[in-house]
């Protein structure tokens, strides 16, 4: 059975902007099991030079994203919708290993089914070296 998440489409401005939010407020759980919640179970996404399908290998993949970019903080912003995709400009920031601090930039897009969860998602993501004093972004927002 299929549990909606809402909003669910068709989607106006305002909705479509509460969906981007509620991904945003998700992924900067940096809860991988959370975050493939809200897809469906067969998912298809394309993620930088990565082909992903399905709630089991999103949640390894972003498992393993978190391992690597650590203290990541998201913003994501709307960029236009229909109504039933939606698609999104965002930037993070995170370091690695080593202690050096990146800011990635990106554009999705998603596709949704009628009970609001995300059936495809295409994303270009492109990282920028920045140092510590550069950060703009410092955790989920209220913080």
């Amino acid at each position: 059975m299929t549990v909606p998440r809402p909003p669910l489409p068709p989607f106006t401005a305002e909705s479509a902007r509460a969906k981007v939010q509620a991904a945003e407020d998700a992924w900067n759980s940096r809860d991988p099991q959370r975050v493939a919640l809200a897809y469906t179970p067969d998912s298809v996404w394309r993620n930088r030079e990565q082909f992903i399908t399905g709630r089991a290998e999103i949640e390894a993949f972003l498992t393993r994203k978190w391992e690597k970019e650590r203290e990541y903080a998201l913003r994501k912003e709307l960029w236009a919708h229909t109504e039933d995709r939606i698609a999104v400009h965002f930037q993070y920031e995170w370091h690695d290993a080593d202690g050096r601090w990146w800011r990635s930039y990106g554009n999705e897009l998603w596709e949704f089914d009628e009970a609001g969860l995300m059936r495809r998602r295409e994303a270009s993501i492109n990282d920028v070296g920045i140092s510590e004093a550069e950060r703009t972004i410092f955790g989920p927002r209220g913080d």
